[in-house]
């Protein structure tokens, strides 16, 4: 007798209500009072956000691996098996390439004054396509993994995308779990506190999703549901110190003045010059500036101010940071002044990987989304991953471009909408 022809799965399709659900009730750990959350790294309320996304993944099938820095990895299999060779914290990550998992991923925690959307939503935009296959009966030829990275914001332990960051081999991490927080507790302690000091490896991918809220005003300014991110922008950073001559503002005439105040002023005014005339999606800002002695009657004699240059592209920015060189060197001539640039950061530009990028326009074309390139220019913990495998973001709008603040809001039905896109590329790069 021969057998009866199978039922093909169902179509996967995102829940809108389910996503938008999760993501309030996530909100609600460490709820501020003005619709914000405060939910720092590796604090109780930290124990809590991961606890409740654990729970679903849990929920949803998954197996959860937690590693030596507490990143956390909730891992569907596919048809190739589960993206590890061996059992328990033994396991390794598969060795044969067509196992490796695609991933989608974020972080939980946030700034003191932080947002419902900011790491959040890449999260359980990632929780959203797991349940999504499930609702479908769909299993992936590769597996599908969901990453918790730890202590993304670095308002309570630096570095910043500190977990990401030792996944990929930028920090050591020894010295990341030695790091200690204002009150003197370390990583490694406050891991342990809170249930994440982990002991299994961590499984490597085959490609890597991260969906995010823009954080900026493009998007929602020319009507666009979707940011297919070609990469995110590098940075240099500097310390300047302009050295003048302090001098009483009344008997010195201005010809004989040595102000530092005012030389600085020409340097804030040429970083905003050098970026607006640069390509590249280029990026110039003076964020701090201190004046010495800052007193009403005296002409400055020192002032110390921040650079902050970014660029899609290396040689675009070298470009400009020779420029800015050249004109500190200038301004410093005709106003009797010396100023002196110290460079304190650096960021190498990271371009993402194209064919994922084409592949987010395409889905969104095909959705009927309409959707632009774009370039990141905040860090994210895809720009350590993509260290280790073909990487891309997607974004979404945000309110006036407004986030790392309580204020910070997005719209349902772009939320909905980036999902959606991810699910169509995660299902291609998972079919391969």
């Amino acid at each position: 007798m021969s057998a009866l022809p199978q039922t093909p799965p169902a179509v996967p399709r995102i829940n809108p209500d389910r996503l938008w659900a999760s993501l309030m009730e996530l909100a609600r750990l460490g709820a501020t009072p003005k619709g914000g959350v405060c939910r720092l790294a590796l604090t109780d309320l930290d124990r809590q956000g991961r606890d409740r996304v654990v729970g679903w993944l849990r929920e949803a099938g998954c197996e959860i691996r937690v590693d030596a820095i507490g990143n956390v990895f909730g891992i569907r299999a596919g048809q190739r098996g589960n993206g590890l060779d061996g059992q328990g914290p033994a396991a390794r990550p598969c060795a044969d390439p067509a196992g490796l998992p695609v991933a989608i991923g974020s972080h939980v925690d946030t700034q003191p004054t932080g947002g419902r959307f900011d790491g959040n939503y890449g999260v359980l935009a990632g929780v959203e396509v797991i349940r999504a296959l499930n609702d479908a009966g769909l299993q992936t030829a590769r597996p599908i993994c969901v990453a918790i990275w730890t202590n993304e914001e670095g308002t309570r332990f630096t570095p910043v995308m500190m977990g990401s960051g030792v996944y990929a081999g930028a920090f050591p991490l020894d010295h990341c779990l030695a790091q200690v927080d204002r009150e003197g507790i370390r990583v490694d302690r406050a891991l342990a506190d809170i249930g994440y000091a982990g002991t299994d490896t961590a499984p490597r991918f085959a490609a890597y999703f991260e969906p995010h809220i823009e954080q900026g005003p493009v998007l929602e300014a020319e009507g666009i549901t979707i940011g297919a991110v070609e990469g995110a922008l590098g940075q240099r950073w500097f310390d300047a110190t302009v050295t003048g001559q302090d001098a009483h503002a009344g008997p010195t005439p201005l010809p004989m003045r040595r102000d530092a105040l005012l030389a600085a002023a020409r340097m804030v005014q040429m970083v905003r010059t050098i970026a607006a005339e640069a390509p590249d999606y280029a990026r110039g800002t003076v964020g701090q500036l201190f004046v010495h002695p800052n007193s009403r009657n005296v002409i400055p004699g020192r002032v110390e101010f921040t650079v902050d240059l970014r660029n899609a592209r290396d040689e675009t920015l070298d470009a400009m940071v020779g420029k800015l060189q050249a004109e500190a060197a200038r301004i410093a001539s005709e106003e009797r002044v010396e100023i002196d640039l110290r460079e304190v950061v650096y960021f190498p530009p990271c371009a993402f990987d194209p064919q994922l990028v084409a592949g987010i326009e395409r889905h969104a074309a095909r959705l009927g989304y309409p959707v632009r390139r774009l370039a990141s220019g905040a860090g994210h913990d895809a720009v350590y991953v993509a260290r280790t495998c073909p990487t891309a973001m997607i974004f979404v709008p945000c309110e006036g471009g407004i986030s790392h603040n309580e204020i910070e809001n997005a719209q349902p039905a772009d939320i909905a909408a980036g999902a959606a896109v991810l699910l169509g590329a995660v299902l291609d790069a998972a079919a391969r």
